[in-house]
């Protein structure tokens, strides 16, 4: 029985025409053939012809080898500019899906040479910043709807055990690095500060400045840049990568909600933790400081307290933990939107990491900006 079917299946063929315009192909494409049609495709000599017509259309059986076989064909074929490839209906939808990598790839539009190219280039970047900015808009509606309905119904919703991971991974494990960071930035300010105010004799000033500038501004703005390119771009990247792998896909199908699974807990633990480590590096930030100043001016520490305590206020220090839990959220919404985003490759991964980690710094200081102006005008 075996042996008649065999017989009654053709064996896999090509044949060049003499002009070398038109390949005809038939028989049975499948993986038992595919050896011998790899040796002999090779063995062809496929340069310099240009576009070239395949028929397929005596195909009596493909696979999967046979399709790659003959998607390999075309485009050694058609070179550049492509070939037509005449094949049954039957087998055209497992060709088009194993095609699907080199179609999804972007298509680079020709830039024009000299002033047009330049125009060409500011209106790209202002259609894509336009589209990026109602699409981040689109996302957060999404998130703050599922924020209430998660708050509504917080035994159903609220992941308890995935937040305090991430406060973990975002908060405690962030605090070597802020740290070091906000005690050498301490020092840095007392150091610069001593230098310039000594030339008017106002040495003691330095120590109002240092209090002003790190409560205020640097501490929670260099805690939020540091976030930023360490916890912003893990969100990328982890989300990204369960995309690649699929495995996004595989909770929408069995009917998890991905926003309540994946992004609301990134960004509940960072609201949570930004404001702890922003009051961890104003202090840092004090200290290094105050140790600059001993040495330099020899400022002992309980003076140092004294006239720190005479210059601040409540309020100096509200100010930069008001910021805090704002720079968190928007760090956690970029950095899993951007996630979202990444396209089924790996390259797309670093790509949007990359733009993730850029987004939420460039949002990060205009917010601080605006508040600043805001602060200004209520006079805070």
């Amino acid at each position: 029985m075996t042996s008649l079917e065999n017989a009654a299946e053709p064996e896999a063929w090509f044949k060049l025409d003499r002009e070398g315009k038109k390949l005809a192909v038939g028989g049975a494409w499948t993986i038992a053939e595919s050896a011998r049609l790899d040796k002999e495709l090779a063995a062809l000599d496929l340069s310099g012809r240009g576009s070239v017509t395949i028929d397929a259309s005596k195909i009596s059986r493909l696979d999967s080898a046979g399709a790659w076989l003959l998607l390999r064909t075309r485009r050694a074929l058609g070179d550049a500019k492509g070939s037509d490839l005449h094949l049954p209906d039957l087998y055209r939808p497992l060709l088009e899906s194993l095609d699907q990598p080199r179609k999804s790839e972007p298509h680079k539009a020709r830039i024009p040479p000299g002033f047009r190219g330049r125009l060409y280039k500011i209106g790209r970047t202002a259609t894509h910043t336009f589209f990026q900015t109602v699409s981040i808009l689109g996302y957060l509606g999404r998130v703050t709807v599922e924020t209430i309905e998660a708050f509504a119904k917080p035994k159903h919703n609220l992941r308890v055990a995935a937040i305090f991971q991430q406060i973990e991974e975002t908060g405690i494990n962030a605090l070597p690095i802020v740290g070091l960071l906000s005690f050498l930035i301490g020092v840095v300010i007392a150091y610069q500060g001593i230098t310039q105010l000594r030339q008017f004799g106002a040495e003691l000033l330095t120590i109002d400045g240092l209090g002003i500038i790190t409560l205020r501004e640097m501490g929670v703005l260099m805690t939020s840049i540091i976030i930023a390119g360490r916890s912003g771009s893990a969100f990328t990247a982890q989300i990204g990568t369960m995309r690649v792998n699929q495995e996004i896909d595989a909770m929408q199908t069995i009917g998890l909600n991905t926003v309540d699974t994946l992004v609301l807990p990134r960004i509940i633990g960072l609201v949570v933790a930004l404001p702890l480590l922003t009051l961890y590096a104003d202090i840092m930030g004090l200290l290094g400081g105050a140790i600059m100043c001993y040495f330099d001016l020899g400022v002992t520490f309980p003076a140092f307290m004294r006239e720190l305590q005479q210059a601040l206020h409540v309020q100096t220090l509200m100010v930069g933990l008001i910021k805090a839990p704002v720079f968190a959220f928007v760090i956690a919404l970029v950095g899993c939107y951007e996630g979202f985003q990444v396209e089924r490759n790996a390259a797309s991964v670093g790509l949007l990491t990359t733009r993730s980690v850029v987004e939420s710094v460039f949002l990060v200081i205009v917010l601080d900006a605006a508040f600043s102006v805001m602060f200004s005008v209520l006079k805070i």
